[in-house]
């Protein structure tokens, strides 16, 4: 136990002394965030004025609100998985500069080695995800906070729930992985279509009927849904006092992925919850049998 907080603790120090790493792992939601309110601001506010009945009109505020938590929403769920791959990027690093070699020769057995990179990934990752959500709730305060207390915890469930699968996911991958430029790699391919294949840049409600089928098997699908249904639930109720009808505020949340469906059978919160959490559970199981068996065949050898 001593041995693996040790490890766990030096992981996460060497995480937050590699400036390099650290530096791209903080600024990847600050950034999305300027790039989002710039060029998508504008996007999503045009899609919800077309989407209310002609004539009526809703509070600049409100209106900001409903931007503003579609913008947090797909931060988030992004950040989550992506910031993931960025701190766990120190278990290759330390394959590829021999550490690792130097570590598993020491008495220290791989499975120790094995939680600690997960336990220090996980720690780090939350750390940083928590202070975007920080900061994702000071943006909707100056432009329309519409989160009741109930909806800003379930959003802060999320986020653990989303570090954790981006935590076993990348644990998975990165343990294939053994140089700098697969990290690259890897790094370039996550960061770039992630946000798609889960929904966050574009609703899979504007997808092929075949693409959107394929999409609700991704468990990261779902993390979005419940990210984006917390993040908009306040503004969207709203709407109901300004004279939406209940009708379009259904059809908004269909075409928002609030409401996400599986073979035309719509998935609720407490569904979307046991598959994210089912994910999770199967991923570090996953990450756990491989770790054994690449260790058992490195003791063969």
């Amino acid at each position: 136990m001593t041995a693996t907080l040790a490890l766990i603790k030096r992981n996460v120090k060497l995480f937050f002394k590699d400036r390099g790493m650290l530096f791209t792992s903080l600024i990847t939601p600050a950034i999305l965030l300027v790039l989002y309110v710039t060029f998508l601001g504008d996007v999503y506010r045009d899609s919800f004025e077309m989407n209310l009945p002609e004539g009526l009109a809703v509070s600049e505020r409100l209106m900001s609100g409903l931007v503003g938590g579609q913008l947090v929403s797909s931060i988030l769920s992004v950040s989550c998985v992506t910031v993931a791959f960025c701190s766990n990027f120190l278990s290759v690093q330390d394959k590829s500069n021999g550490t690792l070699r130097d570590l598993t020769v020491s008495p220290v057995r791989s499975s120790v080695l094995s939680v600690s990179y997960f336990a220090a990934t996980l720690i780090s990752t939350l750390t940083i995800c928590l202070a975007a959500t920080v900061l994702c709730f000071g943006y909707l305060w100056i432009v329309g906070f519409y989160l009741s207390f109930g909806d800003a915890l379930l959003l802060i469930l999320d986020v653990l729930l989303l570090v954790l699968f981006g935590t076993a996911l990348s644990s998975i991958i990165n343990i294939f992985l053994s140089s700098q430029g697969q990290i690259s790699a890897v790094g370039t391919i996550v960061s770039s279509g992630y946000g798609f294949i889960s929904g966050a840049y574009m609703p899979i409600s504007s997808f092929g009927d075949g693409l959107r089928t394929v999409i609700s098997f991704l468990p990261g699908t779902y993390g979005t849904a419940l990210v984006r249904t917390h993040s908009m639930r306040g503004a969207l109720s709203e709407l109901a006092g300004e004279g939406v009808p209940r009708e379009a505020i259904e059809e908004m949340k269909s075409a928002l992925d609030c409401n996400v469906s599986f073979f035309g059978n719509k998935v609720g919160e407490g569904a979307a919850y046991l598959v994210l959490a089912g994910s999770v559970l199967l991923l570090i199981g996953a990450y756990i049998l491989i770790s054994f068996l690449i260790s058992r065949k490195k003791k063969a050898n």
